[in-house]
């Protein structure tokens, strides 16, 4: 019975030795070794062997990670004070160092951080601490990053989260705001009424012009109607006179004495009493005169 109860305590402490003595270091992770105190260097990813009770191992994380830095009361250059809060990420790219440098990096570079914030915004107005939140995050990665480097972790980015600035100020920004938004209702407006003032003056100067046109449209009509009447008016007038003339070359000197003579009958029926001969009536009596004589002498 003893010798099984001395194998079964054998077994049970080969089996804690084994435990103690194998490590699986996942592949986002790395063991930091150390033998009898001294420093062998960073294991794994996979099956990792330690000597019991004299091999001991420190497990880094290899992955990107961030801690908040709680909201800090900074003074600007111009002695107004603000409220800010940020967070820093970082991430470990030397194992053996961020162990052997540092205790806890994650506290160091909060530290660091505060102190390098408030320096920052010591340095600037508080117009530019509200406004120029980028340039700030660029310089404390830059600042935060040249310290954390000899500790084996580099500061990948930081953002600042929220600046809050004294309530008086803040009061200040809201009238502030209050009145540009005002100001660019007013502006509006009177580009609205600018707009609409060159609209109907540009409209009303498109009617005039259409008017105008109109009006010299229909005085050009109106001048080639009357011109082509008066073309058509001459035109039936010399249509008459060339008429008038082929009829009067057809008739004789008997007849323009005839008409000559009628239209002395007429004037003589009127009541006037006095004539005006024209003098051409006597020599168109004197053929008629002697063509009476002739028609005696043949009757004769």
């Amino acid at each position: 019975m003893e010798p099984f109860i001395v194998t079964l305590v054998l077994v049970l402490l080969g089996i804690i030795v084994l435990a103690m003595s194998i490590r699986i270091v996942p592949e986002y992770k790395r063991l930091v070794v150390f033998r009898l105190g001294r420093c062998l260097g960073a294991r794994g990813p996979g099956l990792i062997l330690l000597i019991p009770y004299i091999d001991r191992g420190t497990m880094t994380d290899l992955r990107e990670a961030f801690f908040d830095v709680p909201p800090q009361t900074c003074i600007t250059a111009d002695n107004a004070s603000v409220s800010i809060d940020f967070l820093v990420y970082d991430k470990v790219i030397d194992p053996v160092r961020s162990v052997l440098e540092v205790e806890n990096f994650t506290g160091a570079a909060r530290g660091l951080a505060i102190t390098t914030l408030r320096a920052v915004v010591g340095a600037m107005n508080l117009d530019d601490v509200l406004s120029k939140r980028d340039d700030i995050n660029n310089v404390l990665h830059q600042k935060l990053d040249e310290v954390t480097d000899r500790w084996g972790i580099r500061v990948t980015a930081v953002e600042i989260r929220e600046v809050v600035p004294p309530p008086a100020i803040e009061q200040a920004m809201t009238r502030q705001m209050a009145a540009e938004r005002d100001r660019r209702a007013i502006v509006t407006t009177a580009e609205g009424q600018r707009e609409a003032a060159i609209r109907t003056a540009e409209g009303e100067r498109e009617a005039i012009i259409l008017r105008a046109e109109g009006a010299r449209q229909a005085t050009i009509l109106q001048a080639e109607a009357d011109r082509q009447s008066a073309i058509l008016r001459a035109e039936g007038q010399a249509l008459g006179l060339g008429e008038v003339f082929k009829v009067a070359q057809g008739v004789d000197s008997k007849t323009l004495t005839l008409q000559y003579l009628d239209a002395l009958r007429a004037l003589g029926e009127g009541a006037a009493t006095k004539f005006v001969v024209p003098m051409e009536l006597m020599g168109l009596v004197r053929p008629l005169t002697e063509h009476a004589g002739e028609a005696l002498r043949e009757q004769r």
